[in-house]
């Protein structure tokens, strides 16, 4: 009984303690939020004052102010930081007089909003914010740095992606407590600052401005640095021997400077020094042996560095990333043991010898890339232990015998490169199981054989180059598997036979030029129908030029010459292609029309007499007709409505927009008359056909028609496809074409838009010679894009670009560009997005480089696409030229700061020396945008911000 008590009395107790406990939880929950006292609230809600009515702090519906979005209180009832970033402020002097006012202010972002300046009063009489520690401004427009010495405390401080100019160093140098200083994307130009009282100093980021001269030895007197970035600069002269002493330097960047020298052995005994980038100088010399010892990742790239290549560099354990491509190095390639290095760059080099055997030790190797350089012997067997391989690029050396089997265990592999080699023999079977390729390019070798139907296997394949070889024999029908197949280069072989039937997917090339193909010009090939470039010269083909090459209406060169053909040109054809017929019978309509004309003039007399007889026999004909078969000639006249059968279908009919002009105006039916007839064709993009279509109003619209019989879009389910286009119609932006209203047939959906363009920024740039488009145009193009991007990628559910082109975007004036085709990554068939993406996406010169073995399309991957439209605004070249890639051109090109304004478009930035600037400026972003790995491209507020700030 007393035990019974006890544990009752134990419960009893317990159960108070919890209720206690539970009280004391509540009502301490019920506003953990400290209470300022009455001083700083006033100041809040005068801030208030200059936010955008959408970020306005309530104090009815929450009296608090330490509850309010982007105030951060202490514990001690004071305002510790404030988060105004991207919210839309503008220099108002008041702003920062109120700012001045709290006194307990540790940390201010400010970023991403539209200050041009700061008021000279926030810098001498602001006391008040003596003890803030971190200001970031960054992203913003200020045009002039200003003297920090009285904000003594400050220990962070961003400033990049502004338009600060002139000198660094007096403006900051008495900031004693500072520990990061950013000024990345600026235009500085002077010397690097050497922030002497800053003994603290860990991060200095300096990079993309106009700093010249050369590192200055005191640098390496902050002792605790850890990032050391002066990337894209003017810097010259070589690397101080004294960075060495930094033994805290974890990430050191010096790419594309202008400097010179050897690259010291001190930077070697750094142990903590995990990143090194210094390509794109003008280094030279042997490169220190033990640099990989700690280094993870090192880009000595493009420089002139000489020797050969350290025997320890790929021995270390840790070593993740090498890339010395584009050097002058020698020598042999020696292999130790790394097995984490993933990518490993020695391109366009000098090496010789062999391929080391040990080459299967690089187990975790992804990317090998050993191009250009003088290789000799046989790809060793041991290639086919480096499982992980995704691309194989050993072009353009003197390599030989057979291709190995082993390459088939390479089941990993997108990529294989192996043209211009030595290459014999027959490609092994082995190599058709690499059923991940999407490129192949055996090109220049002398590999012989037939083309094995096997093929066929390799269903990804989107890049196919076997030309310049010695294969024979015909084309195996199985060719007709690769629906992902854009590109088909078999010239200079000894192929014979008749053509098979090509893939429809086809599109940028197919060359067939050559070879030893005989018999007529198959009509299939009319099929191809989004084909550029069609090679048939030098072969032995007969016959006429079958009438359904005037279907091709995208081949911008097709090449005849050199065959037994003959006959005419089709009609159409020469309208949208230049077709070269030299050596050859054929005649064009053009010439035939002229031969025609003069045996008129001299037979005139004959033609009219021939016409008064076909006159008189026709009539006479007729009046018997109806008098003797008046039946039948009317049952062919109440016939001919029944052609109407043929016409298409709709499925559906769906107006989007909620516009009754638009709404009242649109008529369906009146679609289907228009697009049946190829004339009313007025542009032709990669998934695209636009058609001019005017309502019974008279009103004239847009209607572009996705092709789904290509099996890319959803055909199967014509509601989800609604959803989409629903949804896409219902966005806000006056920078993109929103549809108005969407229809579909069974096989086809068209999507409705008004007809108020002047044509494309291509059409205006590369087409119309006549009127140049000026900067003031060309910038508010770059601009608006910009905007429209950025617009889509901050959708709830960003909008990806599967084709941002210049041909994609439409110009409704000089300075009113509006980006199209937003709809086809939503409506692209996402069970076949691994096969059938990459047979589209995107177009050539505009695809990012990762594509080719990521597969995926990303918004960096639209950021480089907009780098790419920048450059030819810039330049005014297309975006490939000469079989060269105008983003590679550019970056190359660039290495050289000097010669930058060499690129520009002459005609535009010869007008003055302000455009000349501001075009410089925004090349920087271009270039920025392009870049090789896509965590080096800005986001696209980013990028919107800088173009903006070109201005």
């Amino acid at each position: 009984m007393e035990r019974g008590e006890g544990s009752f009395s134990f419960l009893l107790g317990f159960f108070f303690f919890f209720l206690c406990f539970s009280l004391c939880c509540f009502s301490s929950s019920a506003d953990t939020s400290p209470q300022l006292d009455q001083s700083q609230v006033l100041i809040l809600v005068a801030l208030s004052n200059f936010l955008p009515s959408s970020f306005q702090w309530n104090a009815t519906s929450h009296p608090n102010p330490c509850n309010w979005k982007g105030v951060n209180c202490s514990s001690t009832s004071r305002v510790a930081g404030l988060d105004l970033a991207g919210v839309g402020l503008s220099t108002a002097a008041g702003f920062f007089e109120e700012l001045c006012r709290l006194d307990s202010l540790l940390w201010l972002d400010l970023s991403n909003n539209t200050f041009t300046s700061i008021p000279e009063s926030f810098f001498s009489n602001c006391s008040g914010l003596s003890g803030l520690q971190h200001l970031n401004m960054s992203y913003n427009g200020l045009t002039r740095l200003q003297n920090f010495s009285s904000f003594g405390s400050l220990q962070i401080l961003d400033l990049s992606r502004n338009k600060l100019s002139g000198d660094i160093d007096l403006q900051l140098d008495d900031l004693a407590e500072l520990q990061s200083l950013n000024l990345s994307f600026n235009s500085f130009d002077g010397s690097i600052p050497s922030l002497r009282k800053a003994n603290g100093l860990r991060e200095l980021m300096l990079s993309y401005n106009h700093l010249a001269g050369e590192i200055p030895t005191e640098i390496s007197l902050h002792k605790n640095l850890t990032i050391l970035d002066l990337n894209w600069n003017q810097i010259s002269g070589r690397i101080p021997d004294e960075l060495g002493e930094l033994t805290k330097l974890e990430i050191l960047l010096l790419s594309r400077n202008q400097m010179n020298g050897e690259i010291p052995n001190t930077l070697s005994m750094i142990s903590n020094l995990y990143r090194f980038a210094a390509n794109q100088n003008n280094f030279s010399g042997a490169i220190p042996s033990g640099l990989t010892r700690f280094v993870k990742n090192l880009d000595l790239s493009y420089n002139q560095l000489n020797g050969s290549i350290p025997s320890d560099f790929l021995s270390s354990p840790t070593l993740l990333s090498l890339d010395l491509t584009s050097n002058r190095l020698e020598g042999a390639i020696q292999v130790g043991s790394s097995p984490r290095l993933f990518r490993l760059r020695l391109g366009q080099n000098s090496l010789s010898g062999a391929i080391p055997q040990t080459i299967g030790s690089l187990s975790g190797l992804e990317y090998l890339e050993l191009d250009g350089n003088d290789l000799s012997s046989q790809i060793p067997l041991q290639i086919g232990d480096i499982k992980n391989l995704t691309l194989l690029n050993l072009a353009s050396n003197r390599m030989e015998g057979e291709l190995p089997k082993e390459l088939g265990d390479l089941r990993q592999l997108v990529v294989l490169q192996l043209q211009s080699n030595s290459f014999t023999g027959m490609i092994p079977e082995e190599v058709f199981r690499l059923t991940n390729l999407i490129t192949l390019n055996l090109s220049q070798n002398s590999l012989s054989g037939a083309i094995s139907p096997a093929i066929a296997n390799l269903s990804e394949l989107t890049n196919l180059d076997l030309h310049g070889n010695e294969f024979e024999g015909p084309i195996p029908d199985s060719i007709r598997s690769l629906t992902s197949l854009i590109e088909l280069e078999l010239g200079d072989n000894r192929l014979s036979g008749t053509i098979p039937k090509m893939p429809d997917s086809i599109t940028i090339a197919l060359n067939l030029s050559h070879n030893l193909f005989s018999g007529p010009l198959p009509s299939s090939l009319g099929e191809l129908t989004q084909l550029e470039i069609l090679d048939l010269s030098n072969n032995d083909f007969i016959g006429e030029v079958p009438k359904s090459f005037a279907n091709m209406k995208s081949l911008t060169l097709l090449d005849l010459s050199n065959n037994n053909l003959s006959g005419t040109l089709p009609d159409q054809l020469t309208k949208f292609a230049t077709v070269i017929i030299s050596g050859t019978e054929i005649r064009n309509l053009t010439d035939l029309q002229n031969t025609v004309s003069k045996k008129k003039k001299n037979s005139a007399w004959i033609i009219v007499v021939a016409i008064v007889g076909a006159v008189i026999g026709l009539s006479a004909v007729a009046i018997v007709l109806v008098l003797i078969f008046p039946r039948r000639f009317y049952r062919v006249k109440d016939e001919q409505p029944q052609s109407e059968e043929s016409t298409p279908q709709i499925v559906s009919g769906h107006l989007i927009t909620a516009n009754d002009f638009h709404r009242s105006g649109i008529d369906f039916s009146k679609v289907m008359e228009v697009v049946c007839d190829p004339r009313n064709i007025e542009l032709k993009t990669r998934f695209s056909t636009y058609y001019k279509v005017v309502m019974p109003n008279g009103v004239s619209y847009a209607v572009k028609k996705l092709n789904w019989s290509d099996k890319v879009f959803r055909v199967e389910n014509h509601e989800k496809i609604g959803q989409e286009l629903e949804a896409l119609g219902m966005l806000s932006s006056s920078n993109i074409m929103v549809p108005l209203a969407y229809m579909s047939i069974e096989d086809d959906a068209y999507l409705f838009y008004e007809h108020v363009y002047k044509g494309t920024v291509f059409d205006f740039l590369h087409k119309n010679s006549d009127n140049v488009l000026d900067w003031a145009s060309r910038h508010a193009i770059m601009l608006k894009v910009a905007q429209g991007l950025t617009f889509l990628h901050g959708c709830t559910q960003p909008i990806i670009l599967l084709d941002l082109t210049t041909k994609s975007i439409k110009l409704k004036s000089h300075k009113e560009p509006q980006i199209g085709d937003i709809e086809l990554l939503r409506v692209i068939d996402a069970t076949k997005s691994s096969g059938s993406l990459s047979a589209v996406a995107g177009s050539v010169g505009y695809v990012p480089p990762e594509y080719a073995y990521t597969m995926k399309v990303t918004m960096a991957g639209n950021v480089y696409s907009f780098g790419v439209i920048l450059l030819e605004l810039l330049t005014g070249k297309p975006p490939v030229n000469n079989g060269l890639e105008l983003a590679r051109w550019a970056l190359n090109f660039s290495t050289k700061p000097a010669e930058r304004e060499l690129m520009l478009d002459s005609r535009i930035s010869k007008t003055s020396l302000v455009v000349r600037s501001q075009m410089l400026s925004v090349l920087k972003v271009a270039l920025a945008c392009v870049s090789v790995a896509p965590e080096g491209r800005p986001k696209m507020q980013q990028a919107l911000r800088m173009v903006y700030n070109a201005k």
